[in-house]
């Protein structure tokens, strides 16, 4: 199977708890990154604000533990199922999507 990366080399990646099946966040991969994921089992992502490779919790220690790797129908997005070893965001919240819609509007200009 082909994968279908944009033209910056990255495919979206949606991550997942796999015994709670909530949604924890999305990150981009690039070939090298989901290579060392699968070689390595622990969830490994492409930075595009820094430019680098980054494994999941290399400072928090609140690494992902990949489960299974699904690709979608358009083969463009990636499922990761994970175990988290803590909190997934860099906020500290269990996932990244910790706020309603209704929540952001009230606190924020959109």
């Amino acid at each position: 199977m082909n994968l279908h990366f944009d033209p910056r080399g990255l495919l979206t990646t949606v991550v997942q708890d796999v015994h709670s099946k909530r949604v924890l966040m999305v990150a981009w991969m690039n070939a090298e990154a989901l290579a060392l994921t699968r070689s390595t089992g622990l969830a490994h992502f492409w930075s595009r604000s820094r430019q680098r490779l980054w494994k999941k919790g290399e400072t928090s220690g609140n690494v992902l533990t990949v489960h299974s790797i699904h690709v979608d129908c358009d083969a463009d997005t990636l499922l990761l199922q994970v175990e988290p070893a803590g909190p997934a965001c860099h906020t500290g919240a269990e996932s990244c999507f910790y706020r309603s819609l209704e929540e952001w509007d009230a606190g924020n200009v959109v």
